[in-house]
């Protein structure tokens, strides 16, 4: 029978706040950003903003993972962490509120789980960090090595290895070396780290009911760390065999996740999943390194047992083997002072707040509306046109694309995309600077963003952030820097979604209407010819998915047979815009004859 679960906490709204407030209270070398309750920021005391002279770490992602991320902030390992919500991934503008405050010259390096939200978010706030002028990279760790080998995009989720990427990428940014160092040496450390995790509760969200999942004499294998089901529910094992399984799992020959072999190094890290005493922790541990060496011929070369990255107060441990050399012991022996490693930290204590640094918009700041209505020019009144014509088609098609998702997804494509529409229709007047073409598509962008929200906001958010990046370098902006703006629009989307042509997506319309407009263009075509040609090239494309099984997106979860003849609705929607757009050119350029 499922129970109101016991926590020691106020407001369930306010857990994550107050442990940070908690959090830098105990430790005097952290503060966090002025930003509660949207932006939940913890960053290094000692960083100056704008002065910091070495590669910035920043990581991050859903709370309830505590210490994980914020107790590994410090000098040696990470500069900044960004928390969202309990279990839930940290919105866009936290993540650059980080980047802004702790970004000097020498760049900034983004730690990423792999969860499509943390994708997209952090993904979408390094394009739009990139577009103000920092040097980005980023980094996704899939280390689970409970699933067999994923065949769509998802990939493996990101789990407690990721702690020992955080340490080697932060030595390495304490040490000197440059964003292309940093990131390789963190790009190296994630893949050869594996993990799987072992659950005997589940865990219980503050101000939520506890599951009876799990009976009294039942474990979880391969559970992740936001509560999901695991692989298998099988009767309570003692830990000797737990940790034998695990080890089998991580080491597999088939799966061959890690690259370890008879002969290697390794590091081992027991990690507790939040309500797992030291004591199991350390009995694991010690069946964990004989095992190791005797049964596999692995030599351990450093041991770390403790509780770093948890699933609120679930009971349960997981097992991270890293592969290691000379490098990476370097890196994980170097001293640090973030407080979860376990290392206190030392100093006065500064204030505990610290305001968030926002930067002037390049077009039109925050709310500011428009102090008078603009006098078009002719690309102004053409983009206009072209913007009322696409927002127009998606608010018609809204019941219709709400059907076709209802069937193959989760029945709001249509919603949220109106949602969109019409907040564009109604921002087009006030605040986009029409006659400008790149500040008016940074402007979409940013109603996307407050409006839409989901995957499909995000999704259109570093589209048009990426096609404003595109536009800004030109000062005229012709039909093949529209045609550049597209293309770098679709390798962002396929870049951060991890989709391409064939996975039924929106990409299924907008690569081929992409790939025909250049086409066109280049051949020397009338550029309003072109762009109906690669208006057609999207609907045909769009349709095509009607055939396709999914590999990106709920979709993905749905047997083929359901989404045989119903087309994929963001791809739908993609192409009604984008020909929207098309028509609208050509009827102002050329008339309205068809």
């Amino acid at each position: 029978m499922a129970f109101q679960g016991k926590k020691l906490i106020n407001n369930p709204d306010d857990v994550v706040t107050e442990f940070i407030e908690g959090l830098v209270e105990t430790y005097p070398g952290l503060q966090y950003l002025d930003g509660f309750p949207q932006i939940k920021v913890v960053l290094r005391a000692d960083v100056e903003r704008g002065a910091y002279d070495k590669v910035a770490v920043i990581s991050g992602g859903g709370s309830g993972h505590e210490p994980a991320h914020a107790g590994f902030v410090g000098p040696g390992m990470l500069t900044a962490a960004v928390s969202g919500d309990v279990f839930a991934s940290p919105p866009v503008d936290s993540i650059l509120a980080a980047i802004r405050a702790v970004t000097g010259p020498m760049g900034c390096l983004l730690i990423v789980k792999n969860y499509t939200g943390d994708r997209l978010n952090f993904g979408l706030a390094a394009e739009q960090a990139k577009s103000e002028g920092y040097k980005m990279e980023m980094v996704i760790v899939g280390d689970d090595c409970a699933l067999p080998p994923p065949r769509g995009i998802a990939g493996r989720r990101g789990l407690a290895g990721t702690i020992l990427v955080h340490k080697v990428a932060g030595a390495a940014a304490d040490a000197g070396l440059s964003l292309a160092d940093v990131a390789a040496e963190a790009k190296h450390a994630s893949e050869v780290v594996g993990t799987m995790g072992v659950a005997l509760s589940v865990c219980t969200l503050p101000g939520q009911v506890t599951s009876d999942r799990l009976g009294p004499k039942q474990m979880e294998l391969g559970l992740g760390i936001h509560g999901e089901p695991g692989v298998a529910v099988v009767d309570l094992q003692p830990v000797d065999v737990v940790v034998e399984h695990v080890l089998k799992q991580i080491l597999s020959q088939e799966t061959q996740y890690l690259p370890i072999t008879r002969g290697s190094n390794a590091v081992l890290l027991i990690n507790g999943l939040g309500a797992t005493p030291i004591m199991e922790l350390m009995i694991a541990a010690r069946k964990a390194v004989p095992e190791l060496q005797l049964e596999y011929g692995i030599a351990v070369d450093r041991v770390y047992t403790g509780t770093l990255m948890t699933s609120l107060d679930m009971a349960g441990l997981s097992i991270t083997i890293m592969k290691s050399d000379e490098n990476i012991l370097k890196r994980l022996d170097a001293p640090t002072k973030a407080p979860a490693w376990p290392v206190g930290s030392e100093g006065n204590r500064p204030p505990a707040k610290f305001p968030v640094p926002v930067p002037p918009s390049p077009s039109v700041k925050g709310d500011e509306i428009l102090a008078q209505p603009q006098e078009l020019s002719k690309q102004g009144c053409i983009l206009e046109a072209a913007i009322e014509a696409s927002a127009t088609e998606i608010i018609n098609l809204k019941d219709i694309l709400n059907e076709w998702d209802g069937k193959v997804g989760d029945g709001d494509c249509g919603t949220t995309m109106y949602r969109g529409a019409t907040a564009i229709l109604e921002d087009m007047k006030k605040r986009y600077p029409m006659n400008d073409a790149a500040g008016t598509i940074n402007e979409i962008g940013a109603t996307i963003r407050r409006v839409m929200g989901g995957t499909s906001g995000i999704l259109y958010d570093i589209l048009f952030k990426a096609a404003y990046a595109s536009l800004k370098q030109s000062t005229t902006v012709s039909a093949n820097e529209w045609a550049d703006a597209l293309e770098a629009s679709v390798a962002a989307v396929s870049k951060y979604g991890g989709a391409s042509t064939g996975y039924r997506t929106m990409l299924d319309a907008l690569i081929p209407a992409s790939t025909v407009l250049r086409q066109r263009l280049k051949a020397g075509e009338d550029p309003v010819t072109a762009f109906m040609a690669s208006s057609e090239a999207a609907s045909a494309g769009a349709e095509s998915t009607k055939q396709m099984q999914a590999k990106a997106g709920r979709s993905s979860y749905i047997a083929p047979d359901l989404l045989a003849s119903i087309p994929d609705p963001g791809a739908m929607a993609a192409a009604a815009w984008y020909r929207a757009a098309a028509l609208a050119v050509k009827n102002k350029l050329h008339g309205s004859k068809s």
